[in-house]
């Protein structure tokens, strides 16, 4: 038994340090999304009407390519942040969270390279 009330106990704890990371990097990849988003939408909608050609010369410039790349990766960081939070908050059996944890972690970082790998093959015209 002790003689420490619960907030004492808590107190000479600490913090873990990493939920401050990852709240500043789900906000940075949020508000980078926001104008890579905007130039997406805004690129998109020009596009309307635009032959197969015209759409493989707009992911050849460098430009293009290289904000779709950013687009990519700040999109699939975005989305394996927020999953990881909903599998942390939600997910109460320990071997079904570091299962899901893990699945999750690999299949943004898959997608995320094969988006990338697409946006690339077509930049440098393969």
């Amino acid at each position: 038994m002790s003689l420490q009330s619960p907030l004492g106990r808590v107190r000479g704890l600490g913090s873990a340090k990493n939920g401050t990371h990852h709240w500043w990097m789900q906000r940075v990849t949020a508000v980078a999304l926001v104008p890579l988003t905007i130039w997406f939408a805004v690129a998109v909608i020009k596009m309307t009407g635009a032959s197969y050609g015209d759409a493989i010369a707009w992911v050849q410039a460098p430009f293009n390519a290289i904000m779709l790349l950013l687009l990519i990766v700040a999109t699939f960081h975005h989305m394996q942040l927020g999953l990881q939070v909903v599998i942390e908050d939600y997910v109460h059996s320990e071997g079904a969270k570091v299962s899901l944890m893990l699945v999750q972690k690999l299949a943004s970082f898959a997608l995320a390279v094969s988006a990338g790998f697409a946006v690339l093959k077509v930049a440098f015209g393969g």
